[in-house]
């Protein structure tokens, strides 16, 4: 299990507070890819930890610790859904794993719950991402809620606490983790021996974890970089065969690269500072001029609409066609 991240000393501060006062359940949120699991899973380490250090954090030697990394305490439950458990070996099977957590592992939570502690002290639960449990295995987990077990403690980490039964956030305590500075996650990537880090770093939305598995998996593609190519001329961008060509790229992440196209479009019309695409400077700059900004947030709502279809499409292809002919509409209205 890695350490803290650098950015996560005041965090860790503010959790050495609310120790004195145990809360039953913390609900960590923030956005998606700042280390909010890793988080986590240091504060239940270090709750299991049988010498914890003079700021609480885990010893990192003692038998709990041992137990903790080799993923066997006994008194330690990571609930996620089973395709983010998926080893490189296990890819071929990865599109038969449920992206929910089940009513069943919230069932199994029940059981460990009336088990007495291994070492007498507290036991831990990690629930990530929280909002992926299903509506079954979210109203199990109230039940647990409205009843908590002595000396447990769950986490529950989300990146969309919104998509959470109200019932079951009023019955945690907040814990917010804000979005970190870029100077530390830049000197953070760059010590990782991470090339060109301001650019993985913006093209993964400032997230850095997300920054840092991008590259590794060099995710600056040939689609993503065929689709910028052909987007920054709409005038002479064919849909059809732009959406033929990407057709096997997962949805969302089309989507969400128009999104952070066309923020940086409008972005740099209205204040001349570009976010996400910072290698496409002179395109954008050459583009912004001509888009009409009523008919790109018009574009863009379609967008948003679209990546809310994107989660079940019934026709992949016919999804990108419908929202680049849309994109090449909007951007045609003003030119």
């Amino acid at each position: 299990m890695n350490k803290l991240l650098p950015w996560q000393d005041e965090l860790w501060e503010r959790w050495i507070t609310l120790r004195s006062h145990m809360p039953q359940a913390l609900l960590i949120k923030g956005r998606e890819g700042i280390g909010k699991l890793n988080f986590a899973l240091n504060i239940a380490q270090s709750q299991l930890c049988e010498h914890p250090s003079n700021i609480s954090t885990a010893c990192q030697s003692c038998p709990a610790c041992h137990w903790f990394t080799q993923q066997s305490h006994p008194d330690f439950q990571l609930i996620q859904p089973a395709v983010l458990s998926v080893t490189n070996d296990d890819k071929e099977d990865e599109k038969k794993l449920s992206k929910q957590i089940t009513i069943e592992q919230i069932r199994a939570l029940t059981d460990f719950a009336r088990l007495s502690s291994h070492q007498g002290g507290h036991r831990v639960v990690v629930i990530y991402p929280a909002e992926t449990m299903n509506n079954n295995a979210a109203n199990a987990l109230l039940k647990i809620l409205e009843e908590p077990p002595e000396q447990m403690l769950i986490l529950l980490v989300s990146h969309k606490p919104q998509r959470l039964l109200p019932t079951i956030v009023s019955r945690c305590l907040a814990f917010p983790m804000p979005m970190p500075p870029s100077n530390a996650v830049l000197s953070w990537l760059q010590l990782r021996n991470i090339k060109y880090p301001e650019l993985f770093l913006a093209r993964s939305g400032f997230s850095p974890l997300l920054a840092e598995r991008t590259a590794e998996e060099n995710q600056l593609t040939e689609q993503l970089q065929y689709l910028i190519k052909e987007i920054v001329q709409p005038d002479k961008v064919d849909a059809f065969i732009l959406a033929e060509y990407i057709k096997s790229t997962e949805p969302i992440k089309v989507i969400s690269w128009l999104q952070k196209w066309c923020y940086d479009l409008t972005g740099y019309k209205l204040t001349g500072k570009i976010r996400y695409f910072i290698d496409q400077h002179d395109a954008i700059i050459k583009l912004s001029r001509k888009i009409d900004i009523l008919q790109m947030f018009h574009y863009q709502s379609k967008l948003i609409v679209a990546k809310r279809e994107a989660l079940h499409p019934l026709n992949q292809k016919l999804l990108y066609e419908s929202i680049l002919l849309a994109y090449q509409h909007a951007i045609r209205e003003a030119i």
